[in-house]
C-alpha cells in the first residue's frame, strides 16, 4: 500500500526494487520520527536547521516526492501563495516579486505569479483561479479600490495582504509607498531647478498610484504658490514605454510650446517620452527636464540617465510576504499592520543641469 507524506494511504514515490518511498522510509533513513519529516515538509521553520538538513538530504537520496494533492485536500490549503500584480512586464513588479519569492522560499512556500493587466475583470478571474487552487494566501496589487475582489477572497478564508496599495482598514494588512509624497518630491525638484511650466504624463486615472502621484504634484504647486494652469496633463491608457511615446507625440503635435519640465507617473512612461523627444531634436534637460518614478534598473542606463523617485521594491515584497505568512500561521497572535515606506528622490542628468542650462541660454 502506498502512503502519503504523513504516513497515511494516498501518495507514494516509486523506489528502487519496485517498492515505494513514503514518509516512514525517509524518517528511518534520516534517523528521525515521521512527525519530524512532516514538519520539515509542512512547517520547516519549526525544525532545527541541522535536523532539517538531514531530512532534506534523505528526501534527495531516496527520491521521495510528496503528494501535494492529498496534503492540500486534508489541510484545505496548499503550500503556495498567490501574487497578483498589475503588469508583469513592468520591472518594478519584477523586483517586488524577488522579495516575495525569497521570503516564501525561506518559509517553504512556492509562489504562483499572476497579472491583472490593469483589468478588473481579469483580476477577478485570476483571483478566482487562485482560490480554486487553494493557495494559502494572496498578495494583491488591486486595479482600483481594494473593495470587492479582496473581500470575496477573505470571505472564503483566504488571507489577503495589499501590496503597493495602502488601506485605511484596521483589519487589513497593507504595504505601500507614500505616492503623494513621491509626486511632491518630483515636482518640487523640477520647480527648484527653475521650471515654471510643467507636464504630467500619467496612466489610467483609475489607478491609485497615478491619482496619488498627481495629488502630490498639485501639492507641490500649491506650496510654490502656483496654480494648476501651469501643469499640462497627458493621460494615456497604459503605464509602459509605448504609451509614453504616444504622450510625447501628443505634446509635440499640440502646437503649444513644450513645458520646461515633465514629470511621468513611472519610469517606463518617462523612457518612452525621452525617446521621442530625442528623436525630435529636443535636448534633455536643456530644453525640457524630465523625471520618472520607480527608479527601475534601466533608468540609470538610459540615453540620458533618468532622474526618478525611488521605491524600495525588494523590501515591499519581503515585508508584504512576511505579513501574509504571519497571518496564515494558525497559531494566532497576528496583528494587522499598515506599513508605509517613504520614497527617495534620485537626481540624474535628465533634470540635474536644467536650471543652469536655461540660465546660460538666456544670458
Amino acid at each position: 500500500m502506498s502512503t502519503d507524506d504523513t504516513g497515511r494511504p494516498g501518495a507514494s514515490t516509486p523506489a528502487a526494487g519496485g517498492g515505494t518511498v513514503g514518509i516512514k522510509q525517509v524518517a528511518a533513513h534520516a534517523g528521525v520520527s515521521p512527525g519530524t519529516v512532516s514538519n520539515v515538509l509542512n512547517r520547516p521553520e519549526r525544525v532545527a536547521a541541522a535536523t532539517r538538513a538531514r531530512v532534506e538530504q534523505a528526501i534527495v537520496e531516496l527520491g521521495f516526492v510528496r503528494n501535494g494533492s492529498a496534503s492540500t485536500l486534508r489541510a484545505g490549503h496548499s503550500s503556495t501563495i498567490g501574487l497578483m500584480v498589475l503588469d508583469l512586464a513592468n520591472p518594478f513588479f519584477t523586483d517586488v516579486a524577488r522579495g516575495v519569492e525569497d521570503v516564501a522560499s525561506e518559509r517553504g512556500y512556492a509562489v504562483i505569479l499572476s497579472s491583472s493587466g490593469e483589468s478588473d475583470e481579469r483580476e477577478q478571474r485570476n483571483l478566482r483561479v487562485l482560490a480554486e487552487q487553494r493557495v494559502r494566501g494572496v498578495l494583491l496589487t488591486p486595479v482600483g479600490d481594494e473593495g470587492g475582489n479582496a473581500d470575496r477572497l477573505r470571505d472564503r478564508g483566504v488571507p489577503v495582504v495589499l501590496l503597493d496599495h495602502p488601506t485605511p482598514r484596521a483589519n487589513q494588512c497593507s504595504v505601500a509607498v507614500d505616492d503623494v509624497a513621491g509626486g511632491e518630491l518630483a515636482v518640487t525638484h523640477l520647480l527648484d531647478d527653475g521650471a515654471r511650466t510643467l507636464g504630467f504624463v500619467t496612466g489610467p486615472p483609475g489607478l491609485r498610484q497615478c491619482a496619488d502621484r498627481r495629488r502630490g504634484a498639485l501639492r507641490a504647486l500649491r506650496a510654490a504658490c502656483l496654480g494648476r494652469d501651469v501643469l499640462r496633463e497627458v493621460s494615456v491608457g497604459a503605464m509602459n514605454a509605448r504609451a509614453g511615446q504616444e504622450a510625447a507625440r501628443r505634446l509635440l503635435e499640440s502646437g503649444a510650446p513644450l513645458p520646461e519640465a515633465i514629470f511621468c507617473a513611472n519610469d517606463l512612461l518617462a523612457l518612452g517620452v525621452l525617446r521621442v523627444l530625442l528623436q525630435a531634436g529636443v535636448k534633455v534637460p536643456t530644453d525640457v527636464a524630465l523625471i520618472g518614478y520607480d527608479d527601475i534598473e534601466f533608468s540609470a542606463a538610459a540615453a540620458v540617465p533618468l532622474s526618478s523617485v525611488r521605491q524600495p521594491t525588494y523590501q515591499l515584497g519581503r515585508i508584504a510576504t512576511e505579513l501574509l505568512l504571519e497571518e496564515c500561521d494558525e497559531s494566532g497572535g497576528h496583528a494587522h499592520q499598515q506599513v508605509m515606506f517613504q520614497p527617495e528622490l534620485v537626481v540624474r542628468e535628465s533634470s540635474r543641469a536644467a536650471a543652469d542650462d536655461r540660465e546660460s541660454n538666456s544670458a
